[in-house]
């Protein structure tokens, strides 16, 4: 494939302390043709002004929630592939190149990887760390040859616009945890979703320190469950 154009998407509510060095460690990508797009998400502090400091492009959404960002953000990009950045994430300066250099084929709608953690205890992030390398990816992969669904992370993901036009988009409708899932869920009817070994970004443990692990772990489970619920009646391909 060649070199397409990237539009990374960072939404954002009320990240003014994250946002600036996100936007920074976006924008010093190794790569020939990509922008960096904040979508302020009904932030109520500088959040906004701080991510165009940074040298962001700055568009807002009044309506509060991640997938009204993710699509406000999606329709005013200009990429051929859509690239997901979490507002207090940092990726290597390498990240767009290795995502992009994932999609060997046109069947291969979008590509997602882990996340590592350096503000937790080091064995919780090894641990976790560990799952991201060889139980996500295993999972994702028996789940698409099942025809039961797929796995992405928002927050370190690359999707082809075209696939994301069609299927309609991020459904904001989904009020709940696991907008991920359902994304990758319709991503797979139309294609593949590889999730790769060695695709990280590092990302902040604020939410495990703040409800814990155990909390946090049963919730997404909890998320990705009602997300396969209502796609229970999919098969062969098509979701009725």
């Amino acid at each position: 494939m060649p070199t397409p154009s990237v539009s990374i998407l960072i939404p954002a509510h009320n990240e003014s302390g994250p946002i600036e060095k996100t936007v920074r460690a976006a924008r010093a990508q190794k790569y020939p043709d990509f922008e960096v797009i904040v979508i302020d998400n009904a932030s109520t502090d500088d959040t906004a002004a701080r991510a165009q400091e940074a040298g962001a492009r700055v568009i807002r959404e009044a309506r509060k929630g991640i997938l009204f960002a993710k699509e406000a953000g999606r329709k005013a990009a200009r990429g051929e592939i859509i690239a997901g950045l979490d507002a207090d994430c940092l990726p290597p300066d390498d990240w767009l190149q290795r995502g992009v250099s994932r999609f060997t084929d046109d069947t291969i709608v979008a590509v997602t990887g882990g996340y590592e953690y350096d503000d937790i205890s080091s064995f919780m992030s090894g641990f976790i760390k560990l799952g991201f390398k060889y139980w996500q990816p295993y999972l994702n992969a028996i789940m698409q040859w099942r025809r039961r669904g797929a796995y992405m992370i928002g927050g370190n993901c690359f999707v082809r616009a075209s696939a994301l036009e069609k299927i309609g988009g991020y459904d904001t409708s989904i009020q709940f945890l696991g907008e991920d899932t359902d994304t990758a869920t319709r991503l797979s009817k139309i294609g593949k979703v590889i999730f790769a070994r060695d695709l990280f970004v590092r990302s902040s443990g604020r939410r495990f320190l703040e409800h814990g692990y155990l909390k946090s772990y049963f919730t997404y489970i909890k998320s990705d469950a009602e997300v396969f619920r209502r796609h229970r009646n999919q098969r062969g391909g098509q979701l009725r």
